[in-house]
C-alpha cells in the first residue's frame, strides 16, 4: 500500500501541517488503519476509498478516530489531483460530517466544510491553570475555544497538556486572537488525541471563521496559526459553510508492508 506524506497548508517542505494519505481500491480492517496512524505518529492518517463519481474518507489520530480533519482532507486532495486523477479539479468526499468537496484553483485547494459557531461557555480556574494564561472569553463546540488579548499571548503560550488533557469539557483546546499583519491568528492543542499540538487545524477554522467573520464584519479573512511549523489559511464564511483554501507540498512517498 502506497503511503503519501503532504505538508497541508505548507509552500515548502517542513511547513504547515504533515498528513499521511492511504488510496486504497478497498478498506482495510479499522485496527489496521489504527495501527498505520499510530505507527506514522502524525497528527492524521488519513484513508480514501473511490466510491462513485467520489471517495469515502475517513481520518485517524494515532489515538482514534475523529470525524473532521481539515489538513488532511486538504492532502488527500492534493494526492487524488496529483497521482490519481491529474485532470481532476473537483473533488467530492463522503465523511462522518457529511459531504466536502475540495475545489483545485491553480497551487491552491479549497476545502467547503460545515460552520460551527462555537457557544460561550463559563470559564474555570482549571482552564486557567492548565492554559497558564488568562483568556477574555470562553467558547464550546467540539473544542474549547479561548479568545486572548493579545497575539503575541497566542503566540507566547506554554500551556500544560497533562492538564489540558484532564479537562472535562471539548475534544482539542484552541487559542486564537485578533492580529495586525493577519486577520487573526492561533494555535490548536489535541493531548486527548496523543497530539500536543496541532501545527494547522483546518477543522479548528470551522470555529474561528464565523466567529471571526462576525467580530471583524468581514466574510474573507486570511489567518496564520503560529505553530513552530507554521500555515496561513485563506477564509471565507458563506452561509453555514466555510471555505478553506491553502497549498501543500510533497514529503515522501512509502510502501507499507501490511498484509491487511
Amino acid at each position: 500500500m502506497k503511503c503519501y506524506v503532504v505538508d497541508a497548508f505548507a509552500e515548502n517542505v517542513f511547513e504547515g501541517n504533515p498528513a499521511a494519505v492511504c488510496i486504497m481500491e478497498k478498506w482495510i480492517l479499522d485496527d489496521t488503519m489504527q495501527n498505520i496512524a499510530a505507527e506514522n505518529n502524525l497528527s492524521e492518517t488519513a484513508f480514501a476509498v473511490k466510491e462513485g463519481d467520489g471517495y469515502r474518507l475517513r481520518w485517524f489520530t494515532p489515538g482514534g478516530e475523529i470525524d473532521l480533519c481539515g489538513h488532511a482532507t486538504l492532502a488527500t486532495a492534493y494526492v487524488i489531483a496529483n497521482y490519481y486523477e491529474k485532470t481532476v479539479n473537483r473533488i467530492t468526499f463522503q465523511t462522518m460530517s457529511g459531504e466536502l468537496v475540495v475545489l483545485k484553483k491553480g497551487e491552491l485547494y479549497e476545502m467547503d466544510f460545515p460552520s460551527r459557531m462555537p457557544k460561550e461557555f463559563r470559564l474555570t480556574e482549571q482552564m486557567v491553570e492548565a492554559l497558564g494564561v488568562k483568556p477574555i472569553e470562553t467558547y464550546l463546540g467540539r473544542d474549547l475555544m479561548f479568545v486572548l488579548e493579545r497575539e503575541e499571548d497566542v503566540q507566547n503560550a506554554s500551556p500544560d497538556f497533562s492538564k489540558l488533557e484532564k479537562l472535562s469539557d471539548g475534544l482539542g483546546v484552541l487559542i486564537t486572537a485578533k492580529s495586525e499583519k493577519y486577520d487573526f491568528v492561533s494555535r490548536c492543542f489535541f493531548p486527548k488525541l496523543n497530539v500536543n499540538e496541532d501545527p494547522v487545524c483546518g477543522s479548528a477554522h470551522c470555529n474561528f471563521i464565523p466567529f471571526w467573520a462576525k467580530r471583524l464584519e468581514k466574510d474573507e479573512m486570511i489567518a496564520r496559526q503560529l505553530s513552530k511549523r507554521g500555515g496561513t489559511l485563506y477564509c471565507k464564511l458563506a452561509g453555514d459553510r466555510v471555505k478553506i483554501s491553502g497549498s501543500a507540498v510533497l514529503y515522501s512517498i512509502a510502501d507499507l508492508q501490511i498484509n491487511s
